[in-house]
């Protein structure tokens, strides 16, 4: 079956914006979408890039176009008054959900924490507000939150942000169609074209 590989961390816009199109863009191809999880920050540290929010002409200028990117799609968008948050917990989380219950509640989480970033302005790195968030979406935050000091669930994430370097991600949303890269969720058309022709 044809696969979209999609490295993600939920501190990113981009991701967020890319999340909101690609279940759909995958159904329309016929194609398996499968979550990578990464610390962003982890990555960065490997190989020695920075956020584009650091240089401040360019950090304004993604904005704006993450904003208009956000109508395009007709989904909302509010930049995080909380922004750089820093996501080990909350992408520990995810990689905790995927193996809990067989990741039956992987896409609410998704859903949950992408949202409270990125459209109701929620202060993540706030373990109280966090817990909010999942009990709000359903989700038991007790029994996650004691998941993401796992030692098992640390390693994974470790080795998933590692392979994701060894691969050459160097940003977030990165996307793989077999060993064809997408970096930027500005790319989504390259990968529904590279899905038609897998």
């Amino acid at each position: 079956m044809k696969t979209v590989d999609f490295y993600f961390d939920f501190g990113s816009p981009a991701a967020y914006l890319a999340w909101t199109q690609l279940p759909a863009l995958c159904r329309q191809a016929g194609a398996e979408l499968v979550y990578k999880p990464m610390l962003l920050g982890g990555v960065f540290k490997a190989i020695g890039n920075h956020s584009p929010a650091q240089i401040p002409a360019k950090g304004k200028y993604i904005r704006q176009d993450f904003e208009r990117f956000a109508g395009r799609y007709g989904v909302p968008l509010i930049y995080n008054a909380h922004f750089p948050v820093n996501t080990l917990q909350l992408m520990r989380g995810a990689v905790a959900m995927q193996q809990m219950d067989g990741g039956a509640q992987f896409d609410a989480y998704c859903r949950a924490i992408f949202e409270a970033m990125w459209v109701h302005d929620k202060k993540l790195v706030d373990a109280a507000v966090v817990g909010e968030v999942l009990q709000d979406a359903g989700l038991d935050a007790q029994a996650l939150l004691a998941q993401v000091g796992d030692a098992a669930i640390k390693q994974r994430l470790i080795e998933l942000t590692e392979e994701a370097v060894a691969r050459g991600v160097f940003g977030a949303p990165t996307f793989f169609v077999g060993d064809a890269m997408f970096w930027g969720q500005d790319r989504l058309d390259f990968v529904h074209e590279a899905l038609l022709r897998a």
